[in-house]
């Protein structure tokens, strides 16, 4: 949800469907594909609807204003800064049933989203064993604290800390990830208005992408020429270089959504464009989902926040 991040959270204003459907257009995103997207979004009770007249516009609800608020916390936050570590590590060691794909996968994305790796089936680490309470959430929130146990304490003398390292995570294929986020925004440099808005949003479309794959081992941990630390300087510089023309972009498209003329885009139910006649009808209402008020906040969604088409929304 880069672009409700990125714009709409701040400003704290409901955004015209409108509005949405140009600027993902921008981002090569076609109409039909925006409006499933913006759909699928307030179905899970991110986003609540409210009509004006046959228009409509989106608000965050509580749930997807927490949700964006704590994604967006950790993804502008993530390399700003180099932590000292004391040398003491944290281990997990977490039994899951091999019939429970759909468990052993969000046990991996949170606990991947939290920093640890796994060298070895069934064991978790991080260099960070101040992340116990969040990993003691984590299994308490799917069910699997009662067969876990955990473990802190500087490393011994048997093995290294560089074998865990290259065994738990893939620094080749991170450190690949951060040259091409090098090479595509380093040498841009977008001209006022669409372009600088564009920029913008697919600077931070792909930096959110890098808290899941990065674990933000201290230095002493990673390679000698660690391209993470030139690319986290890059994404921090080029965002606070953006941002002040990206967001009067958005602003001046937003009134542009307000004051215009009616679209196709603006429908929230196509039955009531003015172009498709009279409303059909439909039958019983099938089930759009949970309302806003009904859904509660669920870690699980930081692990969703980065990576489908929606989430450019």
């Amino acid at each position: 949800m880069t672009v409700l991040g990125e714009y709409a959270l701040s400003r704290g204003a409901a955004v015209w469907t409108a509005t949405l459907v140009d600027v993902l257009a921008l981002l090569g995103i076609e109409e039909k594909s925006a409006r499933q997207a913006l759909a699928r979004t307030a179905a899970e009770g991110w986003l609540a609807p409210q009509r004006e007249g046959r228009r409509v516009r989106w608000n965050l609800t509580s749930p997807g204003r927490r949700l964006l608020s704590e994604g967006a916390s950790r993804i502008y936050s993530f390399g700003s800064e180099e932590r000292r570590w004391d040398q003491r590590w944290l281990v997990l060691l977490v039994t899951v049933p091999e019939l429970r794909r759909d468990l052993r996968h969000r046990l991996r994305t949170r606990l991947a989203w939290a920093g640890f790796g796994s060298p070895a089936a069934g064991v978790w680490v991080t260099p960070d064993a101040g992340r116990e309470a969040e990993a003691r959430q984590i299994l308490a929130d799917l069910g699997l604290a009662g067969q876990s146990m955990s473990f802190a304490g500087a490393f011994g003398s048997i093995g290294s800390p560089a074998t865990v390292t290259r065994q738990a995570w893939d620094l080749d294929a991170v450190a690949a990830r951060y040259d091409d986020f090098i090479a595509r925004f380093s040498g841009l440099y977008p001209a006022a208005g669409d372009p600088t808005l564009v920029a913008q949003t697919l600077l931070v479309h792909e930096w959110r992408r890098f808290p899941f794959l990065d674990p933000g081992l201290p230095r002493e941990l990673l390679p000698a020429r660690w391209s993470g630390i030139e690319a986290a300087g890059l994404f921090h510089g080029r965002h606070a270089e953006w941002r002040p023309g990206a967001q009067q972009r958005w602003a001046e498209r937003g009134r542009r959504g307000r004051v215009g003329g009616m679209t196709q885009a603006d429908c929230a139910d196509e039955a009531h464009c003015t172009d498709r006649g009279p409303p059909r009808s439909r039958g019983p209402p099938r089930s759009r989902g949970p309302r806003a008020a009904e859904v509660t906040h669920s870690p699980d969604r930081l692990s969703t926040y980065s990576c489908t088409l929606p989430n450019m929304l």
